[in-house]
């Protein structure tokens, strides 16, 4: 037997046992589900600002006599060093 005689019909069952198959999400027929593309919906509500926020606490009062200074200080490399806080604890046995 050559290969012809044993590939095309097994090619030829494929194809008609193919045709008996279901689409269960029916996609392919124009349908589409509903919860498609509910992440990216979800995303961007998650991205939406508040028009009017209502806060616990107010908001601090800013000085822009403090904000013109700081950027002073940028500008003439003379910026204050934040104070270093360690955020691990070294734990050791007294062993």
């Amino acid at each position: 037997m050559t290969t012809k005689t044993i590939v095309l019909p097994i090619l030829a069952l494929g194809l008609l046992s193919s045709g008996c198959t279901t689409v269960a999400d029916k996609e392919f027929l124009g349908y589409q589900d509903p919860g498609f593309g509910e992440a990216n919906r979800a995303t961007f509500a998650a991205m939406v600002i508040n028009p009017d926020p209502q806060y616990d606490t107010p908001i601090p009062a800013t000085s822009a006599q403090h904000a013109a200074a700081a950027i002073e200080r940028y500008r003439k490399d003379e910026v204050k060093q934040p104070e270093r806080v360690s955020t691990t604890e070294n734990i050791s046995s007294g062993n």
